[in-house]
């Protein structure tokens, strides 16, 4: 029976399941994280808030409508938006120079450009900006953030700059606010110490996001103490936003900063949202559309600036904790922002109770963790440290847009110096001239590599060390010119790149796989004089084990010397025929050490105890299976098997009396001369001695037919001829040889050794796997992975 195809009807759900099932548990997971991420973003904004300078009822308004706005709006269905951290100290700049009511005017003309942008659909360009510039920038901001705040936390108030707040700190530090100090460093305890607390306890524990417990914890220790507390306002809308008053560049250049680091800092927490998701079953949202994301997230500024909140962003911080609590939709991130709302306007006693050195401490921790030394190690591996370090110290000094600047002026002039530098060495390793070229191989270092290539003598060995990443195509056309012409005056060239791996030379070669024919494989032809005679023999053997060495050697010689080491520890014995078109690595995609191979005429199993002279094949089956303890035993057949014909055209000859004509397979053929000139026919001949150990399955096919039995089947199509029938039943017949072998016998038993049959069609590249009980041979597809 053909399987049938996954059916797309759907009974009927049953009252009270079916479709409301799935959405039932998508609402309660949804809020479970709203919960989670609500807590995080309370502390969080009201710090965020305190640190720019602004109202802290404004750190609130932005909580709020970034998850209300940005959650309904943006293409990022579990990022979650809020006052923008990247933002502090531009919007502390922004406060101070032109007022409370003109920053939220920039920051909803900031909205309606991030709008206009995403409309435009250019969110995936802004990506493009260097990683180490976008981590320089929020590095800098982080490292402002964190001195500022450092102040709040020794009582006393930041100033305007980075610098000015550097310049002040030890005199602050010399003369500290006691209760102040004692609040943050509570806060910055609890935070650090609980993501890492042990055991079951802590477990439990940890379900309470840390900074939630780490103001609880500063606030319970602050009580009674004199200390600066949050004071919101009475819940009601805002001034109207008021044009900045000031120079129209200078109103752009803030506008247009607003615009970059919340779009970017949005863009790259969406990116990093959506690879969590990935990660994850059960969510009902696709993949992000920072294009929608972008619009999503100017609407929200539009919406934050006209209610008198901070700039919006989308947070790593947030969108993650959301993420990790489980959420599957939007839904949770819309949620948050009505429990903030509701917060604001019910809780603001409880808010009252905070103390400022606590968010402070927990907004300085957050300006610490922008640092990260992760992402310092990334950009040093790439050699980039130069534009992350110029970016971050700039952004320090001058401010965020400028930062930007210098980062990008670094990365162009960087850039235009790997290209222009190259290195072009030359040594003499034996016989063998090595000429190294390090960085890039333009048309400015040819003269310098034409004078390297001119010094070596002709017909000498040469190896061309590649250590760049990119060639022009000047210097492509002079090495291949040069090495065509080395070539041709008897010499030997082979290309690699850094560390020896092998690259593709800069000739017209031929595009050849491991499993090309030698008549097809040009690259493995020694290379020799125009009217040399073509290779063959031993000489095109020579030349694929050149090319092993140069192009495949170095790719599998740490797996070899592994294996040298470890010695071979196969899983699978592989009986097949020596049929010279079965390549065994290549049908089963299998590499060194993976299977134990044995290949005979004709793929045969001796039984024990039949002749002293086929002990070969039962010593391979008893090392596999006591030595080696190979978990699984597979035999192999294949179509046109020219032992199979031979027994064929014996059975033909014994019933009539003729002889029989030749058939080229596996060098088997029943016509023509054997060894010593003597036919098949002769007793004595080697290859008649061993096919009579085929003579069983040639009986039990003749059997079967004549009792009316059920033959061997394919599953997909009728047996083609006797030929593939004959092949068919001896993998069936040699697996029962197999079973006389006590050691496979006695393992089977156990059930640590399973046996199996397959046959492969040539013609086809086809391989059938058999399904002992109905004796069926079924196409193995390549649709099996799916359902592993």
């Amino acid at each position: 029976m053909q399987p049938q195809p996954p059916s797309t009807h759907r009974p009927p759900a049953a009252e009270g399941s079916g479709p409301q099932a799935p959405d039932q548990s998508t609402w309660r997971r949804d809020l479970s994280a709203s919960l989670v991420i609500f807590l995080i973003a309370v502390p969080l904004s009201l710090g965020i808030a305190l640190a720019t300078g602004a109202p802290l009822q404004a750190g609130l308004v932005a909580a709020a409508v970034g998850g209300i706005v940005a959650g309904l709006l943006g293409g990022a269905p579990l990022q979650v938006s809020g006052a923008a951290t990247g933002l502090v100290v531009v919007t502390a700049e922004l406060v101070g120079q032109y007022g409370w009511r003109a920053t939220c005017a920039i920051t909803a003309l900031a909205g309606l450009t991030q709008f206009a942008l995403g409309a435009a659909r250019v969110a995936r360009g802004a990506l493009a900006v260097s990683p180490a510039i976008v981590h320089g920038v929020l590095a800098g901001i982080g490292v402002t953030i964190a001195l500022g705040q450092l102040h709040v936390v020794l009582g006393d108030t930041p100033n305007s700059s980075a610098l000015e707040n550097l310049a002040a700190l030890p005199s602050e530090l010399s003369h500290p606010h006691p209760s102040a100090l004692l609040v943050g460093a509570v806060t910055a305890a609890v935070l650090v110490v609980w993501p890492r607390l042990p055991g079951r306890a802590g477990q439990w524990l940890r379900t309470v996001p840390a900074p939630l417990a780490a103001v609880a914890a500063a606030t319970g220790v602050s009580t009674g103490m004199p200390v600066p507390r949050v004071s919101l306002p009475e819940w009601r809308l805002q001034a109207l936003p008021a044009l900045p008053d000031g120079p129209v560049l200078g109103i752009f250049a803030a506008v247009l900063t607003v615009t970059l680091v919340a779009s970017m800092e949005s863009l790259l927490s969406a990116v990093a949202v959506d690879r969590l998701r990935a990660e994850r079953a059960g969510m009902q949202e696709g993949p992000a559309d920072l294009d929608r994301e972008l619009a999503g997230q100017g609407a929200a500024n539009v919406v934050s600036g006209l209610l008198g909140g901070l700039p919006i962003a989308g947070g790593a911080i947030r969108g993650s904790a959301n993420v990790e609590a489980g959420a599957a939709s939007r839904k949770s991130t819309v949620l948050h922002g009505l429990w903030v709302l509701l917060c604001a306007g019910l809780l603001t006693t409880v808010l009252e109770l905070i103390p400022l050195a606590a968010l402070a401490a927990l907004v300085m921790v957050v300006g610490v963790k922008m640092v990260s030394f992760a992402h310092i190690k990334h950009v040093q591996r790439h050699r980039e440290f130069p534009m992350y370090a110029s970016t971050l110290g700039a952004v320090v000094l001058f401010g965020v847009l400028q930062g930007v600047a210098v980062g990008i002026v670094v990365t162009a002039f960087l850039s235009l110096r790997r290209l222009a530098y190259t290195r072009i060495t030359m040594e003499q390793d034996g016989a063998a001239h090595m000429v190294r070229v390090s960085g890039q191989l333009t048309f400015l270092a040819v003269p310098r590599l034409s004078r390297a290539l001119a010094q070596i003598p002709a017909g000498a060995v040469v190896i061309v060390e590649l250590g760049g990443s990119f060639m022009d195509h000047t210097a492509y056309d002079t090495l291949q010119s040069w090495t065509n012409a080395h070539r041709a005056r008897g010499g030997w060239v082979t290309l690699r790149g850094r560390g020896g791996r092998p690259i593709a030379e800069p000739v017209s070669t031929h595009a050849c796989r491991p499993w090309t024919p030698w008549r097809n494989h040009h690259c493995t032809r020694p290379a020799g004089p125009a009217d040399a005679p073509a290779p063959g023999g031993g000489q095109q053997l020579l030349g694929g084990v050149s090319a092993f060495q140069r192009n495949t050697a170095p790719l599998v010689r740490d797996e070899l010397a592994r294996l040298a080491r470890e010695g071979q520890c196969p899983t699978q014995l592989f009986l097949t025929c020596a049929d010279s078109r079965l390549v065994t690595s290549m049908i089963t995609s299998s590499g060194p050490g993976d299977l134990f191979t044995v290949r005979n005429v004709g793929n045969l199993i001796p039984p024990p105890a039949t002749d002293g002279s086929c002990d070969s094949v039962g010593a391979a089956v008893e090392y596999a299976v006591e030595v080696l303890k190979v978990g699984s035993i597979t035999v192999c057949g294949h179509s046109g098997c020219g032992a199979m014909q031979a027994l064929l055209d014996s059975a033909v000859q014994s019933a009539t009396g003729r002889g029989t004509t030749g058939r080229a397979g596996d060098g088997t053929a029943s016509g023509g001369k054997a060894s010593g000139g003597r036919t098949p026919a002769d007793p004595q001949t080697p290859l008649v001695r061993w096919l009579r150990h085929g003579r069983p399955s040639l009986a039990r096919m003749q059997r079967i037919g004549r009792l009316g039995r059920g033959e061997v089947a394919m599953a997909d199509r009728p047996v083609a001829d006797a030929l593939e029938r004959l092949a068919l039943v001896n993998v069936m017949q040699q697996l029962d040889h197999l079973m006389a072998h006590d050691c496979v016998a006695r393992r089977v038993a156990e059930g640590s050794l399973q046996l199996h049959g397959m046959y492969f069609h040539v013609g086809e590249a086809q391989a059938y796997v058999l399904d002992p009980p109905s004796r069926t041979f079924t196409a193995v597809r390549p649709e099996v992975l799916d359902a592993v």
